[in-house]
């Protein structure tokens, strides 16, 4: 048994970032890339505070579940951070076990799990993550449908449907914007069998770090690794909410059932959802889950509101159960 979890826990920290002990580690968090919503802030605050270590993770949501369930009968992880879509997917899967979290109530009832299996930590805005600089002097887009201009050939980028939440996210962005429904995902697989022509690039990983290097000129991806760009990187970046619409989607935190380390994993939990560890989210471009208003400051370095007023909210737990058909008609006709 002891053979067993060790070779476990060496599969569950393979994509550990460089630099992190195992040994170390407090508590291990699946899915918490230091690259993605300033993870790296956030777990160097808990270092601070709470004195537990919590190594970098480089899955995305996909790979978090399905690592978790590989797992089931040794569990290696101690809390998971997932799309909202993947969220229903773990506790469907019996992945998850139920905590609430001091200031659960104050967390707005469609972005928590009435039963507390996951709870909304933050959210953000779908739209494009621009490297101005890496246009080479083209115009920055505007639209959704500019990105399927020759123009842009070889540019543009979006993270692998079907295994990343923000993969998924962009496409029912593009869907609804361009006058698809939940039961009708035609305009989103239109859209990306043209964009094919274009020789778009499909990582299946978060990718911040490729469009800040221009590797990556153009990104579907959210406002906040966008702003942190803009306002922490060199180079010249934007944040566009296309003109035809977008989508607000919740990130949410889960405690991985059976976890080893039960009692230091709800005390995190705890944390991410305190008024410092909201605090934290806003000055990494998130929007808070309980009713905090956005600083003055931070408020300042985004889009004004009328362009936010594009972006809407949408049932995710409508599109969870229509997320398998979009990707079994994604993988048959794009890839």
């Amino acid at each position: 048994m002891k053979t067993v979890r060790f070779v476990l826990a060496l599969l569950a920290l393979a994509l550990i970032a460089p630099g992190q002990s195992a040994k170390a580690a407090d508590v291990i968090c699946y899915n918490c890339p230091p690259e993605w919503a300033d993870w790296a802030s956030m777990l160097k605050a808990i270092k601070t505070d709470l004195k537990y270590d919590i190594p970098h993770d480089n899955k995305n949501s996909g790979q978090a579940l399905a690592q978790i369930l590989a797992e089931k009968s040794n569990p290696v992880g101690d809390i998971a951070y997932f799309g909202v879509t993947f969220g229903a997917k773990a506790k469907a899967q019996e992945a998850l076990e139920s905590y609430k979290p001091a200031n659960w109530d104050q967390v707005a009832s469609g972005l928590k799990d009435p039963d507390g299996y996951w709870t909304t930590i933050h959210s953000g805005t779908l739209g494009l993550f621009v490297n101005k600089d890496a246009l080479g002097g083209k115009p920055v887009p505007a639209c959704w449908k500019d990105l399927l201009k020759p123009d842009y050939k070889g540019m543009v980028g979006y993270l692998d449907p079907s295994s990343a939440a923000v993969g998924y996210v962009g496409a029912v962005a593009i869907n609804q914007a361009l006058g698809g429904t939940e039961t009708n995902f035609d305009p989103a697989i239109t859209f990306f069998k043209d964009l094919r022509k274009n020789d778009p690039i499909v990582p299946k990983q978060t990718s911040y770090a490729r469009v800040v290097s221009g590797e990556l000129p153009i990104l579907l991806d959210y406002d906040f690794n966008a702003y942190r760009a803009k306002y922490s990187e060199k180079g010249s970046f934007e944040f566009v909410i296309p003109c035809e619409g977008s989508v607000v989607y919740p990130y949410i935190i889960g405690l991985v059932k059976n976890g080893p380390n039960k009692d230091k994993a709800k005390k995190v939990i705890d944390y991410l959802l305190s008024d410092k560890g909201q605090a934290i989210w806003t000055n990494a471009y998130l929007r808070p889950a309980r009713q905090i208003e956005l600083p003055a400051a931070v408020k300042a370095k985004f889009l004004p509101d009328s362009d936010y007023a594009r972006a809407k909210s949408v049932d995710w737990g409508r599109m969870e159960t229509v997320q398998k058909a979009f990707l079994d008609r994604y993988l048959a006709e794009v890839r």
